[in-house]
């Protein structure tokens, strides 16, 4: 048996895991693992947990730290994936094989700066990212495509809205705003503006619900759909966005790598550019800027605008009235960020995985 380990930032990790982990489950010849530091919040280990019992999935878990790295290094996996670099140099064996499958596809610089000689194997998820890679000094990188978006093709479960209190014979607008740079504060008065008419599903960013700084978002928001029916908020129990996508007709998002996931499915998409920055990003413009894949984000044309916050309502009815504007775009936009949207992004990793294994 290959013993691997599926090392989790954050909980937020698991769903771009979960595919693969289905792919290895299905060949067999899988030992599998999961594990999450001990620092993060108990809330979100308590999630992870759970959600691994299910998946019956062997666990890695210690309120010390210490103690969690000292269980991995002896149990001296063959492979460990992880989403970012994290504190892989003190978790993997020197005949580990290291694989990257990074947790996100978004605007934010840390993709190309998250680098380590120690990374054996990297999932790219289009050629565009493959070339900007090497450009940056990576190297050992596998084309796959985005293994999170995987279910959008091969999953048949669906989420009922009549179960969430929702009418199935509505249309239903996903709200799913990042953390920060987030657009939260300027849309939240507007927001039910447009429920009227259609369901409103609203899919926080993990640390909104866990981390003690971004906790007020979560809070805001469970106020809001307390005075409305058709407003949905889903729980930080259901932390896999993935479903939610599928029942939805438009998608309003911000900095977020949910813009580029939700081109999978070549549904309309609204970009919110009102966000509210720190206090110290508004004085030194140049230190956010810097965060900022600024080049990625320019060159963002599949998405409507928005701009003020108090013109929510008429764009979101605009994209619900128009789905086919801005298809020809989206269309490739999914070639461009995506490579394709076959649901086989997984299938091709672990191929590779296994292609290195068999040359050891």
């Amino acid at each position: 048996m290959i013993k691997v380990l599926f090392e989790n930032h954050h909980l937020y990790y698991l769903p771009n895991f979960t595919p693969i982990i289905d792919v290895m489950n299905k060949r067999m010849g899988y030992d599998i693992y999961a594990s999450i530091p001990a620092m993060m919040a108990e809330s979100e280990k308590n999630i992870f947990t759970n959600a691994l019992k299910k998946m019956n999935i062997k666990m890695i878990v210690s309120k010390d730290e210490n103690e969690r790295v000292k269980i991995i290094k002896n149990e001296k996996f063959d492979i460990i994936i992880v989403g970012n670099v994290g504190h892989l140099n003190n978790i993997v064996d020197i005949d580990s094989l290291a694989v990257m499958v990074y947790h996100g596809i978004g605007l934010k610089q840390s993709y190309y700066n998250d680098i380590d000689n120690r990374i054996d194997l990297r999932s790219v998820e289009s050629k565009s990212r493959m070339v900007e890679l090497k450009e940056h000094g990576h190297q050992n990188l596998v084309l796959t495509g985005f293994t999170k978006c995987d279910p959008l093709i091969k999953s048949e479960n669906f989420l009922n809205l009549e179960s969430m209190g929702l009418k199935a014979k509505q249309k239903t607008v996903l709200y799913a705003p990042s953390f920060y740079p987030s657009s939260i504060d300027q849309l939240l008065p507007f927001l039910q503006n447009i429920t009227y008419e259609n369901n409103l599903i609203i899919k926080l960013h993990n640390f909104s619900w866990h981390q003690k700084k971004y906790l007020y978002q979560s809070q805001s928001i469970m106020d809001l759909s307390k005075k409305f029916d058709n407003i949905f908020l889903v729980p930080p129990e259901e932390f896999n966005i993935i479903p939610y996508y599928r029942i939805c007709d438009l998608l309003v998002s911000d900095i977020s790598s949910t813009i580029f996931e939700y081109l999978y499915l070549n549904r309309p998409i609204i970009m919110a550019d009102c966000f509210k920055l720190r206090t110290k990003h508004k004085i030194f413009n140049k230190r956010f800027l810097k965060k900022m894949d600024i080049e990625r984000m320019d060159s963002v044309d599949f998405t409507l605008r928005l701009s003020e916050p108090e013109d929510l309502s008429s764009l979101v009815y605009h994209a619900l009235e128009y789905p086919l504007d801005l298809e020809k775009e989206r269309l490739n936009a999914q070639t461009e960020y995506l490579y394709r949207v076959d649901g086989e992004a997984s299938v091709r990793l672990v191929d590779a995985i296994e292609k290195i294994e068999k040359n050891k």
